[in-house]
């Protein structure tokens, strides 16, 4: 089970979210995304359970509470949404013919 942890401090590391997590149950992942651009923190991260049930006491425990200074927000994670894969669809038989 993954569980979204956001509004964290840049220079969180993922050794200080597992600790604090590690508190509710056994942490099998943490994940914390970093922008290509900068190669900084983006704020936010992922953390697995190992079950359904811990994840729920982390989860009510977690969300809203103060950690380094910012009131965490913690919840379920959320599927990523498929792309559909960029532009339109529809018929593409005539793509790029022009009518004359």
């Amino acid at each position: 089970m993954t569980i979204y942890v956001g509004n964290l401090v840049y220079d969180v590391t993922t050794e200080a979210l597992q600790e604090v997590f590690a508190e509710y149950g056994t942490v099998s992942r943490v994940y914390l995304p970093v922008d290509r651009e900068t190669g900084k923190m983006r704020g936010f991260g992922f953390v697995e359970m190992s079950s359904d049930e811990e994840e729920a006491i982390a989860i009510e425990t977690l969300d809203g509470a103060e950690w380094m200074g910012r009131q965490m927000k913690v919840n379920k994670a959320r599927p990523k949404e498929e792309d559909s894969g960029g532009r339109g669809g529809g018929d593409r038989k005539n793509f790029g013919r022009r009518e004359r």
